[in-house]
């Protein structure tokens, strides 16, 4: 490797690492990206976001065909569905954009480096040393500045190993074949999406929830529509729910668990964990600085740089800040905007959309109702349903609905949740409003095209006074 001192060397190629280098490079910075693996996007690309939401597309087009008639198209009664060629198409997605990612560091003048990236301690006269290891031959490089972007990987529960029958994130974008039955520990954004990819499919689905409902961390609004949604699917789940023992059966798994005051067991051929996922951040040379962890995650200031001066930590591995990939894109590029000492803009975690691609599906950003009303604002709500919306009538999607929190007195729009038809792509909108500090009033008066799902948004900022056109 040739003998050469970085602006700024990037542990780790998922977004927040890769869109931190393509910053760094657009500033004509010196730049390298570290990654242990043999291609660039980390578990987003290869074994999350991307993949998974592959599969809710297949699934949703999959819903559409059972429902053919309604939309008078005939002859689909024999389909069939080929598990094996939505593998395949979605690998071939997932493969076109790591090409992609390697397209853009050659654009960008980024220098890829393939190994096992760990800090040596802090810098020495202005310059940090990095350990890279790849195929057992350790080489360094320097560099000015080192932005950490080690992702995270999925908890697993105690006492139990992924294989097989018990799966991560990992294993279950790999099965060969459709489980008959599934059950699913954990009911975030993972869980409720692989919910949702199953039982389109037919698989006999059982969620199990430790808190008191599904997607907790959404307005209870947003739950309880989701809950009565997946009981008209057929999903089943239990909410209060603790796993005390998971055991392989000839056919399967076992799963006895607590719920309602009683200890039930429930069987299935395969076990999904899905309760979290914990921060990559051991083994990288943390001890040798002045970084202290908290439960795995880096503290970090609002420009993303660690109690160790020079040494950033982005992504999945910072304390406090959803573990989302386009929020760890941001951190990257915050940060390296700050390196690069032109004018940058922290995160406000009140601007931070969640997005969870089930069907329906959850757009979510700001407060939820009971959030601002602890916060002690004088809370104004509005809700308009899908079903009241024509767009909704014509795609043949009627579930859910907009609801805004705003504050009463000054009309600030404090949160927007939504639960439907096309939720991700939505929540752009009130995530922009809010970004740009607009009232709920400067909605109303805000001009949406006809028909469009957008409306409803239009329709939901008038229900905060009682005067939407369409309900």
């Amino acid at each position: 490797m040739p003998e050469s001192t970085y602006d700024i060397a990037i542990i780790g190629s998922g977004p927040a690492g890769y869109t931190a280098a393509i910053r760094a490079g657009q500033y004509g910075l010196k730049t390298a990206l570290v990654e242990k693996d043999g291609f660039l996007g980390g578990t987003c690309l290869h074994v999350g976001c991307i993949p998974t939401k592959a599969l809710l597309f297949n699934a949703e087009i999959w819903d559409h065909l059972k429902e053919a008639k309604e939309f008078g198209i005939e002859g689909v009664d024999s389909r069939k569905l080929n598990w094996a060629a939505i593998q395949d198409r979605k690998a071939k997605i997932v493969t076109k954009h790591a090409k992609g990612l390697e397209f853009l560091m050659r654009k960008n003048k980024v220098e890829t480096v393939k190994g096992y990236g760990k800090l040596t301690g802090p810098a020495q006269n202005g310059v940090f040393h990095i350990d890279v290891t790849n195929d057992n031959k350790s080489s360094q490089i320097k560099a000015k500045h080192v932005i950490l972007a080690t992702g995270s990987e999925a908890r697993m529960l105690p006492g139990l190993e992924a294989g097989p029958q018990v799966l991560t994130n990992i294993e279950i974008l790999g099965v060969k074949e459709i489980p008959k039955s599934l059950v699913i520990v954990g009911a975030g954004a993972v869980g409720v999406e692989f919910a949702s990819i199953f039982r389109s499919f037919d698989t006999e689905v059982t969620i199990l929830e430790m808190l008191p409902r599904l997607v907790p961390i959404e307005d209870e609004e947003i739950s309880k529509e989701l809950a009565r949604v997946y009981r008209k699917r057929g999903i089943n789940f239990h909410n209060g729910a603790k796993v005390e023992k998971v055991e392989k059966t000839k056919s399967g798994i076992s799963v006895t668990f607590s719920a309602d005051g009683k200890s039930q067991k429930i069987e299935a051929e395969k076990i999904l964990i899905a309760v979290g996922r914990k921060p990559r951040t051991e083994n990288i040379g943390l001890e040798r600085t002045k970084i202290k962890l908290d439960r795995g995650f880096i503290a970090t200031d609002s420009w993303m740089e660690t109690t160790e001066p020079g040494v950033y930590a982005i992504g999945d591995i910072v304390l406090g800040t959803p573990q989302l990939a386009h929020v760890g894109a941001m951190e990257g590029i915050v940060a390296v905007t700050k390196i690069a000492g032109k004018p940058a803009k922290p995160i406000n975690p009140e601007h931070i959309p969640n997005a969870t691609y089930c069907h329906p599906e959850i757009g979510s950003v700001g407060l939820t109702q009971v959030k601002a009303e602890e916060a002690g604002y004088n809370v104004k709500v509005g809700k308009f349903p899908f079903t009241a919306n024509s767009r909704a009538s014509i795609v043949g999607a009627h579930e859910g609905f907009i609801k805004i929190v705003s504050d009463a007195d000054y009309g600030e729009i404090l949160g927007v949740h939504i639960i439907g038809p096309q939720a991700t792509e939505l929540i752009a909108e009130a995530v922009a409003a809010i970004q740009m500090e607009a009232t709920v009033e400067e909605l109303t008066w805000t001009i949406h095209a006809h028909p469009t799902l957008a409306e409803a948004m239009l329709d939901a900022s008038n229900s905060v006074y009682g005067m939407a056109i369409n309900s």
